[in-house]
């Protein structure tokens, strides 16, 4: 086992004795034969190497019985633990037989490539079996053979680095079994460099799109075939009908390895190669330098119109605004790219974020009209592409101005509750907290953050330091007059603990520290000239004094007057708040009056009158060095850098259901009607469809489960031909028999007997099936489990479990009342201390997740919440072991809450390996929450995307490789093949080792950012920020996880998105457009235009496409025809009405939101011709709308 504290392991063992425990149970329910499979179908895997095994033999059954686990681990030994090396030489051992034979060579080489892949993608991914698809060997020019590699659209699920290192170790195998490399002509050349922009073009955009060069030049000189089946269908472009490129359709797998993986990830690559790749025999790989030389070459191109002079000046933040380039309708864009008010980036941690999840204030959630949530996706301009968001109330929160002029900031959610209605314009939407380590391993440079409490507490803790070299705080707080425990929070605490306007000054000027956050203003946003307005106003200005100092200042206003106006948007943009008095005077409170006093040096209405900006003094000058030209304190930077961004997927939390909501895994044919309902087939009485054949001796009857429904005894399997009929052997003289037929089937037969055998006399109203099987052998599952299932009211996936989906959010730390769960509860679960070693007594104390342990989503209103479904597995599950199987119950849960403690199988929707994890409590929210490791465990991170749970005794039982449909990426894809019950770090995806894990970020960080430095060149002492990584193989790796930022209640902000509330693309339009005129970072004319550009016109164009190429429909039975048939009644049921599967609606539904758009904002002439013209061709196909007549209450308004 991997290293870890004893508190850890005697974790991992109760996990482990309850999984035995239920193994145990569900071994004794698969030994009663009522199940395709006789034993257990999820192998169990205690670590990596059992994993990859455990996953090939999905394909290669034989490696289960060799020695490949130990030789996996001795090469561990020699070569490090995930080190490439221990793929390549694994792959080689097994493409010799060396562990065991194989059909051919072939067989040989392609399982010798998966496992070895299957090691590179740590055993837990279906792209070994589904994206790598084979190996064809072909003919090069001069006869001899060469490898080309067949790869597969799900070979996007092994990631860019290795899908390209599957190239490599492919390649390796080559040069060890003696095969020659790959020749390609200049014609295959060109055609790969067509596909590739084709696939960017015509498909999706990729990730990384590679010029001509790139294409031509790594085509030219790889030593193996890329080569693939086709996935779209489209035909390339250009280089058509080529000898040995067997298709012209578009190859997804081919664009992918091509492009995402070896021209993306070539500086990784060579990374590794120039170490040891000539001393593996990958010499030839050298390439991989000039092809980098080549890239650097153009990049120096593109950037060839910038002056020499600007080599040598500061770098710069630069805008990026691919986030924008999918707009969605309905889904507003927050902030343009580095827009002035957009959101701040702060750096830090909560508790809930780091592994690409971030932060906003609760209060910024409601002011953008709820349409961001907890667990909304949101696309960034930096760090990553996406982030899920969470809150956290320590941030700056919005700065808005209500409809009345005065300019408020809301500090936390009641506060914006208050005011929503009332909000005119949101002037600033407050802080975004990302970490540090998502800039890590996103190879970002780090950019300035604007000056906040932690930065401003480090460099007071730096003066003192520099001051006193022991006995710091007590020495400071004499020289300071501050209370010395007050010092300490000031420095400790900052979040927590500020001080006020005197201990402010006091401590600028004693210890020469800059001015604290609270009291700058945002100077850098305005420029001088600004500023010199903003003086001849303030001339204007009455102060108030009392006891204390100046108590405001009242201004005159008039919003005609334009030097006013122009005063009074320079306070909003240096984030002052104010309050407008029936429009004609603007108040500054204390707080701000004591600032401006201080920063422009008057002390009272003759200081105020006699202040003075001259031109020379603010020409070519910005307000921040303006105002430290006149103070004499130093004024910091407080705006740093905006963070562009947009809404991307709503949160979500469900119960899965496939196509017709079915309840088992049980055909109903066409006779189930429409509903696919078994009452509407035992209406017709029969059921005809493909079923497994299989025949009981004793009773000399036919079945179709492999147990006979009248003596229970096992059934003979048998087999049919097409031409001969019903056999005995799986073979005749026409070849390979089907060990399934289609037939018709007495549907009350089994129906009854499915009733009788678990005792149940009645029978829900409505009982779902699938329309018909698609597995290999059209294996099905008993009826008895649809009934029970439909009597809990729950709904099968592909391969027989019930899954619950939920959006991936990350959580270190937790408080009971968070989670709803007690502490003598939690006691029992093993968490006895809280983060500060104290004993836990208290539902508000902060308690450390343990590594698999995980919180449901608990919300409950759109959907249904994680508890209330996962309630009803378990009571099904129980039912099912005493009804069906004759058992003892498993979980006899009384409660939602007795769920608690129990487990579950974690599975991301790209994956075969599930994760056994133990549910600890639910959330509020619709976020699946659980430590960032054990999503990584699922190679996951958290930028929006979902993953499933399901309750591990309903995997054990009614899971079944052989319910799989039979086709690729449902075959092996979103399955629990193999089971890892114990999470070893150094074993999951190693993005996470990423995440920082301090309790606080050093100085030096945002001092590197200022200078823009890459995240690694933060050096304290000579050592980097401390992240997860650094910790692997100490018992740290689990435990003692740092953060920097608090987090009162991570359930204390929006729950569920407006955009999932709101019925009609119309009220979702409206609502982006509303926010888009709402924020001030939000350019609303380009809002419209990229909402027609990328949405509605593709929409319009492709459905009016589609329109004149499209299927007809039977109502009634769903039958699909090309053409209608004359009669216009469907000739399956004769009577189903035909009807268009493309309708005009259809065509049309964006048009008119489009025209509107056009009409109300300013955007480019040529789209709106485009879209005039549009308008024409669906006239021309559907001619015009009517004119309607409208009363006269309608014409006037």
């Amino acid at each position: 086992m991997s290293k870890a504290s004893p508190e850890i392991k005697k974790y991992f063992a109760v996990l482990n004795d309850e999984v035995k425990r239920s193994y145990d149970l569900a071994a004794e329910a698969h030994k009663k034969n009522l199940d395709p499979d006789k034993i257990v179908p999820i192998p169990l895997a205690k670590n990596m190497a059992e994993r990859v095994v455990g996953l090939i033999s999905v394909v290669a059954p034989q490696v289960l019985e060799t020695n490949i686990t130990d030789r996996i681990m001795e090469l561990e030994k020699e070569y490090g633990l995930l080190d490439w090396r221990v793929g390549f030489k694994i792959a080689e051992e097994v493409a010799k037989e060396t562990f065991c034979k194989f059909k051919d060579k072939q067989e040989a080489i392609e399982i010798g490539i998966r496992v070895g892949f299957a090691y590179l993608t740590l055993g837990i991914v279906s792209a070994p079996l589904e994206g790598f698809i084979g190996i064809k060997i072909k003919k090069r020019k001069d006869g001899k053979e060469y490898f080309a590699l067949q790869y597969a659209g799900p070979i996007r699920a092994a990631g860019g680095t290795a899908s390209s290192v599957s190239v490599i170790l492919s390649d390796y195998v080559r040069v060890k079994l003696g095969y020659a490399p790959y020749d390609p002509d200049e014609t295959e050349i060109n055609r790969y460099n067509a596909e590739v922009h084709d696939y960017h073009e015509r498909i999706t955009n990729l990730q990384y799109h590679p010029s001509d060069e790139e294409v031509k030049f790594m085509v030219s000189h790889l030593p193996v075939e890329v080569d693939g089946d086709p996935t779209e269908k489209f035909e390339v472009s250009n280089f058509k009908d080529l000898p040995r490129i067997e298709t012209n359709l578009i190859r997804g797998g081919v664009a992918l390895v091509l492009a995402e993986g070896l021209s993306q990830k070539t500086p990784k690559l060579w990374k590794r190669l120039s170490k040891w790749g000539k001393d593996f025999g990958l010499g030839h790989w050298d390439f991989l330098k000039d092809f980098l030389d080549l890239k650097d070459k153009l990049h120096a191109e593109e950037d060839d119109g910038k002056s020499e002079a600007g080599k040598d000046e500061k770098k710069t933040v630069k805008a990026n605004n691919t986030f924008i380039m999918d707009l969605v309708a309905g889904r507003p864009i927050l902030t343009h790219p580095l827009a002035v008010g957009g959101f701040r980036l702060r750096y830090g941690r909560t508790r809930v974020t780091g592994f690409s999840t971030c932060a906003l204030h609760p209060a910024t959630m409601i002011v953008l009209n709820k349409f961001i949530a907890i667990g909304t996706q949101i696309k960034t301009e930096r760090p990553g592409k996406a982030a899920t968001t969470t809150v956290c109330e320590s941030l700056e929160g919005p700065i808005v101005r209500l409809n009345n002029g005065s300019v408020k900031q809301l500090k936390t959610d009641i506060e914006a509750k208050e005011v929503l209605k009332d909000v005119e314009e949101i002037v600033f939407l407050g802080d975004i907290l990302f970490n540090y380590g998502d800039f890590s391993e996103n190879g970002q440079d780090l950019v300035p953050a604007g000056y906040c409490h932690e930065w401003w507490a480090l460099e007071v803790e730096k003066a003192i330091k520099n001051l006193y070299s022991e006995d710091e705080i007590k020495k400071a707080s004499d020289l300071l007059e501050i209370d010395p425990e007050e010092l300490k929070n000031f420095v400790e605490k900052p979040l927590y603990f500020s001080p006020d306007w005197n201990q402010s000054l006091t401590l600028s000027k004693k210890l020469k520290v800059p001015l604290h956050p609270d009291y700058t203003f945002y100077w850098k946003l305005v420029s001088g000239k600004d500023l010199l307005i903003l003086m001849e106003w303030f001339n204007e200005g009455k102060v108030k004094i009392d006891e204390k100092g100046i108590k405001k200042i009242i201004f005159p206003y008039d919003e005609k007057i334009e030097k006013y106006k122009l005063a009074k948007k320079t306070l909003e943009n240096l984030g002052v708040t104010h309050q407008l008095i029936n429009k004609e005077n603007l108040v500054l409170a204390r707080k701000e009056a004591n600032i401006f006093a201080f920063c422009l040096d008057f002390k009272d209405q003759k200081g105020l009158e006699g202040t003075k900006l001259t031109k020379e003094l603010v020409e070519n000058k910005d307000g921040l060095e303006v105002i430290n030209y006149i103070c004499d304190v130093e004024i910091r930077d407080k705006a740093g850098t905006f963070i562009g961004a947009r809404m991307g997927r709503p949160e979500k939390a469900k119960m899965r259901k496939m196509t017709g909501s079915p309840q088992v895994m049980f055909p109903v044919g066409e006779e189930g009607d429409r509903m696919r309902s078994f009452q509407a087939a035992l209406k017709v009485g029969k059921i005809r469809n493909t079923f497994p054949h299989f025949y009981c001796t004793k009773c000399k009857k036919e079945m179709i489960y492999s147990n006979c429904e009248e003596c229970n005894n096992e059934c003979e399997k048998k087999y049919h031909c097409r031409f001969c009929g019903d056999l005995e052997k799986e073979t005749c003289r026409h070849g390979d028999a089907n060990p399934f037929r289609t037939t018709d089937i007495d549907i009350k037969y089994y129906f009854n007997k499915a009733k009788e055998r678990i005792g149940e006399r009645l029978h829900p109203d409505l009982i779902k099936g699938v329309r018909g099987t698609s597995n290999k052998e059209h294996v099905m599952e008993h009826l008895s489990k649809g009934i029970l299932r439909a009597k809990h009211n729950i709904y099968v996936n592909k391969d027989g479990t019930t899954r619950y989906d939920g959006t991936e959010m990350p959580i270190t730390h937790f408080k009971p009342r968070e989670i709803k769960t007690s502490v003598e509860k939690l006691k029992k679960l093993g968490y006895n201390k809280d983060v500060y070693g104290n004993e836990i007594e208290n539902d508000d104390q902060i308690i450390e997740i343990k590594p698999q342990d995980v919180i449901l989503p608990g919300f409950n209103s759109l959907e249904e919440s994680g508890p209330q479904v996962l309630f009803r597995v378990a009571n099904f599950i129980d039912e099912l072991l005493v009804k069906f199987y004759g058992l003892k119950p498993f979980y006899n849960l009384e409660s939602e809450e007795d769920l608690v403690g129990h487990l579950v199988i974690g599975l991301a929707p790209h994956i075969s390996a599930g994760l056994i994890g133990r549910i600890i409590g639910f959330s509020e929210t619709q976020g699946l929450l659980t430590h960032p490791m054990y999503h990584a465990g699922m190679r996951r991170d958290c930028d929006g995307d979902e993953a499933a749970v399901l309750l591990l005794m309903d995997a054990l039982l009614n899971f079944s490789r052989q319910y799989l449909p039979e086709r690729r990426g449902a075959k092996t894809m979103d399955a629990p093949l193999v089971l890892t019950s114990t999470l070893v770090p150094s074993e999951v995806d190693d993005q996470v080792h990423g995440m920082d894990v301090v309790w606080k970020y050093p100085l030096e960080l945002y001092e590197a950012a200022l200078e823009m430095k890459k995240p690694w060149e933060v050096l304290v002492d000579g050592k980097k920020i401390e992240q997860l990584g650094d910790r692997l193989e100490t018992a740290a790796q689990y435990e003692n996880f740092g953060y920097t930022h608090w987090v009162n209640n991570f359930n204390k902000g929006v729950l569920c998105s407006d955009y999932k509330t709101l019925p009609t693309m119309e009220a979702k339009l409206f609502g982006q457009m509303e926010i888009a005129q709402k924020v001030r970072a939000v350019d609303m004319d380009d809002v419209a235009k990229l909402v027609i550009q990328k949405h509605f016109l593709k929409d319009i164009k492709g459905n009016l496409r589609k329109f004149s190429m499209q299927q007809f429909r039977c109502v009634g039975c769903n039958t699909k025809f090309r053409r209608p048939p004359l009669s216009g009644k469907c000739h399956e049921c004769k009577t189903g009405k035909i009807i268009f599967t493309i309708s005009h609606g259809s065509v049309i539904k964006y048009l008119g939101h489009s025209m509107r758009l056009a009409e109300e904002y300013n955007f480019s002439p040529y789209l709106k011709q485009t879209l005039d013209l549009l308008q024409l061709n669906v006239e021309d196909v559907f001619g015009r709308e009517k004119e309607k007549q409208a009363g006269l209450g309608d014409f006037i308004g």
